[in-house]
C-alpha cells in the first residue's frame, strides 16, 4: 500500500518540484497540494494522508500554526517542515508544534524521499545541516542542570547526551555502557517523560535549561 502525501507550499514550483521526485518512487502517492496552511489542515482532514511535506511561510495560516492544527485533529498524519532557513527558532517551534521532521529546501531528492518513508514509519528525522548547527550552539551547564524527578542519575545522563545530539554507540563510549544497556535506558527517559521520540528529548532538555543556547 503507498504511503499517502500532501504538499503544503505557496510555490507552484516548489510543488511541482517535489511532486516529480514524489511521483518517481515506487509506493508513494501525493494525493493532495495545498497553496497554503489553512488549505492544508483542510485537506488533511479530508484527505487523512501518512505524511505532510510543510512549507514553513505560507499565506493566511503558516506552516506551524497548520502543524499544531493537523495534529491536534489526531488523524494520524505525520509532519515533516520544509524551509529555506535554518534557523533554530523555526526548528523548535515545528518540533513544538509536533512536526516529525525539519528539513531544508535544498536538501538532495533522496533526502526528501527517506524524510517521507521515515516520518510515515514513525520515527524523528532532522536535516543533518540543521542539527549540526543547533548542536554546535549549544553548551551543556552543570549549575541549571536540574534532574526531572521521575529520572534516575544513569537516565538523566543518558538524557544529557541524548540533548547533546550523542547516538546510542556515542552515549555507550562516554557513560561505559553496552549499547543494548544504553537503548533501554533511552526508552525509559522517553517513556517516563512522555516524549515521542529522541527528537523531542531534545526540546524537553532545551525547555528546561539541561542545555542551553550558546554563543
Amino acid at each position: 500500500m503507498s504511503l499517502r502525501v500532501v504538499l503544503a507550499d505557496d510555490q507552484d514550483l516548489v510543488r511541482a518540484g517535489f511532486r516529480v521526485i514524489l511521483g518517481t518512487e515506487p509506493g508513494i502517492e501525493v494525493v493532495g497540494e495545498a497553496g497554503d496552511g489553512a488549505q492544508a489542515v483542510e485537506l488533511v482532514a479530508e484527505l487523512k494522508p501518512d505524511v505532510v511535506l510543510m512549507d514553513v511561510q505560507m499565506p493566511r495560516v503558516d506552516g506551524l500554526e497548520a502543524t499544531r492544527q493537523i495534529l491536534s485533529a489526531g488523524h494520524g498524519t505525520r509532519v515533516v517542515i520544509l524551509t529555506t532557513f535554518d534557523r533554530e527558532d523555526y526548528l523548535f517551534e515545528a518540533l513544538q508544534a509536533g512536526a516529525s521532521g525539519f528539513l531544508l529546501k535544498n536538501a538532495s531528492p533522496e533526502d526528501l524521499v527517506e524524510s517521507v518513508r521515515v516520518v510515515a514509519r514513525g520515527d524523528a528525522l532532522l536535516s543533518p545541516e540543521v542539527t549540526r548547527r543547533v548542536i554546535a550552539r549549544f553548551s551543556t551547564s552543570a549549575r541549571e542542570r536540574t534532574r526531572p524527578p521521575e529520572l534516575t542519575d544513569r537516565e538523566f545522563e543518558v538524557l544529557v547526551e541524548l540533548a547533546k545530539g550523542a547516538s546510542n554507540a556515542e552515549i555507550a563510549a562516554t557513560l561505559f555502557l553496552g549499547e543494548t544497556t544504553v537503548k533501554t535506558h533511552v526508552s525509559r527517559v522517553l517513556t517516563k517523560l512522555g516524549l515521542r521520540d529522541r527528537t523531542h528529548a531534545v526540546v524537553f532538555a532545551y525547555e528546561r535549561g539541561i542545555v542551553t543556547p550558546g554563543g
